[in-house]
């Protein structure tokens, strides 16, 4: 899948959140799927690689709630703002996810990033504040 479009932008966000949550399929076929192979994702100013995101999915899988994530009336996403401008994305966005132990994750996320020529991502340099928990 390529970006080329908000809507392609707020999809990925949707799709690749929920997908490296609870997916059963490997998270190198997700990223491949979304990423270029080097790509680099910078968040909070801690630049993860292919192989760093690929280890980070076990443990999100392991402490979220795949019921709730695979409800037909999920809406952990939500996007305030979507823009896609050549090359260049920029997103804003909330997340929601709760965890199986019942707590709930939430987040704002700031999100700019560079696409390569077939639409897919190249860089991300994103910004999250975690929102107080709801329980």
């Amino acid at each position: 899948m390529g970006i080329s479009s908000e809507r392609d932008l707020a999809d990925f966000l949707i799709t690749y959140t929920r997908d490296m949550a609870v997916s059963d399929e490997e998270p190198d076929v997700i990223l491949d799927r979304y990423f270029v192979p080097d790509f680099e994702y910078c968040n909070d100013g801690l630049v993860i690689d292919r192989q760093r995101m690929i280890d980070h999915v076990r443990p999100v899988r392991k402490n979220v709630d795949r019921e709730a994530m695979t409800a037909d009336d999920w809406s952990g996403v939500e996007i305030h703002q979507a823009l896609v401008s050549g090359d260049q994305i920029a997103a804003r966005w909330t997340l929601r996810t709760k965890l199986r132990k019942g707590k709930t994750f939430a987040a704002e996320i700031y999100m700019f990033g560079h696409l390569a020529s077939d639409g897919r991502i190249r860089r991300i340099d994103q910004i999250s504040k975690q929102l107080e928990e709801v329980q």
